[in-house]
């Protein structure tokens, strides 16, 4: 059967569709893929928060994150990483952020991060989005 044939023998079919229409976008528009789409503006605000220890002054109490997406952990020479970040041995990859972010002690057990990580998964894909595109 094709779309001929529906508006042809079953026209309650095609009415159905067309007041469905308006509710399947909006559906749609909730999903949560279209919710999870995350938004590297917002997470550059969100990021601000963070630049309280990761800025680029001499004296920061975190490590510089320009350019953190794709590099290897406690790889630059110019900070002091705590000796737990030192053997965690990974690349800053999106999974890795993710959980990073989310929960820092629970991904490198003895880190010297006061942080308790971010809990809500859109600001957390934001901020994710953010550190992808910050040079």
């Amino acid at each position: 059967m094709n779309g001929a044939d529906i508006v042809r023998h079953r026209p309650a079919t095609l009415a159905f569709w067309a007041r469905s229409a308006p509710l399947a976008a909006c559906l749609l528009a909730m999903s949560p893929a279209a919710a999870a789409a995350a938004d590297a503006e917002q997470g550059k605000a969100v990021f601000q928060a963070c630049t309280a220890c990761h800025n680029d002054a001499g004296n920061a109490l975190g490590p510089s994150l320009k350019a953190v997406f794709g590099r290897k952990s406690a790889a630059l020479e110019d900070y002091r990483y705590s000796p737990a970040m030192t053997r965690a041995n990974m690349v800053w990859d999106e999974a890795n952020l993710r959980s990073f972010i989310a929960n820092p002690q629970a991904k490198v057990k003895g880190n010297r991060m006061p942080f308790g990580g971010i809990t809500v998964e859109k600001d957390l894909d934001d901020v994710v989005a953010f550190l992808k595109t910050y040079k």
